[in-house]
């Protein structure tokens, strides 16, 4: 086991399956630091399925597959009853990693003694915007209950309009797309909220953290981005109506409220709300705009063949 990595990554799904190719395919050709994965695959489609098991038997990971839809907090807490190793990389099956990301979050861990790290996440294949970096609660006592907000602070930043560059900080907030921590988290704070189905699963596990007074830390040498869905593949669809549906979203939310003691005017909650109906109706949109612009090319190609035949 003294010759065994010391980290071991943990693909689940996130809302999607037809990216798991290119996700995979980024991880096995820009890392090189040593590593173990463990893919949770729940209910991916035929072709998918049949790519996962056959990358499974030519690079010799673990893989556990579900017949049904998990939620990522189900699918990671699958995966960390696999893991013997110092450190567990969670990571989504829809991003992509730039060269020497993994080292710089194990020497972040290693350096700061952090309990979690984050990277720095960009969003989109050209790797040009933040998606997520560092990121802090406010709390504010209101009678017997507690209001909460949550504040990202680079969100949807060009990297090209930063003022100067981002360094390695402590922090309170990290986003599930990516992140690393310490096995041990999980011997002394338990396995992570299933009850959170689609919503504040990572508020929950750094609030956690923070609250058994360790510490989070962001690593911009590591860099992943994630690769939202222009358009959902026939493959996709279910389970991504699932994991945004009201009903996944509703209990998860009220589940942190009553976890948290929060009020309910707390600004975290609304966020969660105003996400979910953000992003299903990003890809309603796409598909709309889609549509529209088949159609009014087909229309101007009949009408081209029409006076073509007049």
């Amino acid at each position: 086991m003294s010759n065994s990595p010391t980290v071991t990554l943990v693909v689940v799904p996130r809302e999607r399956f037809s990216y798991s190719e290119s996700s995979l395919d980024s991880i096995y050709k820009n890392t090189r630091y040593p590593f173990e994965l463990v893919y949770i695959d729940g209910n991916s489609p035929p072709k998918i399925r049949d790519y996962i098991e056959n990358q499974a038997n030519q690079r010799d990971f673990r893989l556990i597959r579900r017949e049904t839809y998990l939620s990522p907090n189900a699918a990671r807490n699958i995966g960390v009853k696999e893991v013997d190793s110092k450190y567990i990389v969670f990571i989504d099956n829809d991003v992509l990693v730039k060269p020497g990301w993994l080292k710089a979050m194990v020497d972040c861990a290693e350096e700061s003694g952090a309990w979690a790290v984050g990277p720095l996440c960009l969003q989109g294949e050209d790797f040009k915007t933040i998606h997520t970096a560092t990121g802090q609660f406010e709390f504010k006592q209101k009678g017997e209950k507690q209001w909460l907000i949550e504040r990202r602070p680079f969100m949807r930043t060009p990297l090209a309009k930063l003022k100067s560059p981002l360094t390695r900080e402590e922090t309170q907030l990290i986003e599930f797309h990516c992140l690393l921590t310490r096995s041990e988290a999980f011997r002394q704070l338990g396995p992570l909220d299933e009850k959170l189905l689609s919503m504040a699963e990572e508020s929950d596990f750094c609030l956690k953290i923070l609250d058994s007074k360790n510490t989070i830390f962001f690593e911009p040498n590591a860099i992943i981005s994630y690769i939202p869905p222009s358009k959902l593949k026939r493959g996709d669809k279910e389970y991504f109506n699932l994991r945004w549906s009201d009903d996944w979203c509703e209990r998860s939310v009220e589940h942190f409220h009553q976890k948290w003691n929060l009020t309910d005017d707390s600004l975290a909650l609304a966020h969660f709300r105003y996400f979910v109906m953000g992003h299903r109706n990003s890809i309603a949109k796409r598909n709309t705009h889609r549509v529209k612009s088949l159609y009014a090319r087909v229309k101007r190609r009949l009408e081209k063949l029409s006076i073509m035949s007049s």
